[in-house]
């Protein structure tokens, strides 16, 4: 779970550099509530709406509607997995 929590922080760190791409790579191969949350935000980022409400209801975290910044919400979630 830690190495995943790790994960999960370089993907957040990646997709707030622009490096989406690198950032899905890694969450696509994890299955946590806090990965696919992640994914949501990147599909949302891309302008992929069905497929980020698709994500965001698999985390059961949050909504499509909860942020309307996705680098705020990417730094919630950041701050959610050092927590």
């Amino acid at each position: 779970m830690i190495q995943n929590r790790q994960d999960c922080v370089e993907a957040v760190d990646l997709a707030l550099e622009g490096e989406w791409d690198k950032a899905h790579s890694i969450v696509q191969e994890i299955e946590t509530d806090y990965a696919q949350w992640i994914h949501a935000v990147l599909h949302k980022i891309e302008g992929d709406i069905h497929n980020s409400r698709y994500w965001y209801n698999r985390s059961g975290l949050k909504s499509y509607e909860s942020y309307k910044d996705p680098d705020y919400e990417l730094s919630v979630i950041k701050d959610a997995l050092l927590a």
